[in-house]
């Protein structure tokens, strides 16, 4: 079986800022806003939500099948992917612009500021999920993770339609939709996916607490850094233990390992608690390392 992974592909630049920016950003001189960052180490990295979830869940064994755009100089990220072993057949080349780019610093709390460039992913709408598709390729399950605004909207609809249950992670695209968007993607999906600020962002906008908003899916998870995650089920909330990091290097995409683990688990049947508790480990995994798709299994995966 295999996962639609629908959401962005992009060149991430990574800087790494030693100091703390609350130690240079001056609270009552916001208005007047002008700092610069001293960043030594740089490096630029594959990215995006769609292509670190399928690296993800590939590392784990899964059959992920990204569908997402990429601009003209895309080139390298396709051979990548195909590398991998994941299949590109679901991605579309605009030859009028660049892929998205996102430059990302972190300072030493991990604390982050990032710009992003959409770039082709504003036509990631073009792409439909059609549900004879899906059959032939034996889709179980899907993801609408952060892409161009119009993508999400589409796709979230599109695997209502064909029936396939499908998780909804809004992540920094969040604030792009208004309340009754936000309703709407929660009642067509089968489980939610959001970090803690994302989960108070969504129950203010939404007017539904996490309570109400997991009794409207399969599941809901919260995920805390590094204080685990939170999993609502029929309004009942587990709290899952974190796994410990052996270093905290970079913490650039260990949301989008989780998801992996995530689809990993929910194919498989498992409960929503032990797809979390997978997915704190491929986090701790993850931030252990540069960039975001540059780690790797060193456990044995459960049967």
């Amino acid at each position: 079986m295999a996962a639609l992974i629908c959401g962005s592909l992009a060149f991430d630049t990574i800087m790494t800022f030693e100091g703390r920016f609350a130690e240079q950003i001056l609270p009552e001189q916001l208005h007047i806003l002008n700092v610069s960052f001293l960043v030594p180490s740089l490096r630029r990295d594959f990215g995006g939500c769609a292509g670190n979830i399928a690296y993800s869940l590939k590392l784990l064994g899964g059959n992920p099948l990204p569908m997402a755009t990429l601009g003209n100089d895309g080139q390298d990220y396709l051979a990548r992917l195909q590398s991998l072993g994941i299949s590109t057949a679901h991605i579309t080349q605009v030859g009028d612009t660049y892929t998205a780019q996102a430059m990302i610093m972190t300072d030493r709390d991990n604390n982050q500021i990032t710009a992003f460039h959409p770039g082709a992913m504003m036509q990631a709408h073009t792409q439909r999920i059609e549900p004879a598709l899906l059959g032939t390729l034996g889709v179980a399950l899907g993801i609408v993770a952060p892409d161009g605004r119009d993508a999400m909207l589409e796709h979230a609809a599109q695997f209502k339609a064909a029936d396939v249950p499908f998780v909804f992670d809004p992540g920094q695209g969040l604030p792009m939709f208004s309340s009754e968007e936000l309703a709407g993607f929660v009642e067509q999906a089968s489980w939610v996916a959001v970090n803690d600020y994302e989960a108070k962002m969504l129950c203010e906008r939404t007017g539904w607490s996490l309570e109400q908003l997991s009794r409207k899916v399969r599941g809901l998870v919260v995920t805390l850094g590094g204080q685990g995650c939170e999993v609502w089920v029929d309004g009942e909330k587990t709290h899952i233990a974190p796994a410990t990091p052996s270093s905290i290097v970079d913490p650039t995409g260990c949301g989008d390992a989780w998801r992996g683990a995530l689809l990993f688990g929910l194919e498989k049947g498992w409960s929503l608690a032990r797809c979390a508790t997978l997915g704190n480990r491929l986090g701790a995994l993850k931030i252990a390392a540069r960039g975001p798709q540059n780690y790797h299994l060193d456990f044995a995966l459960p049967a």
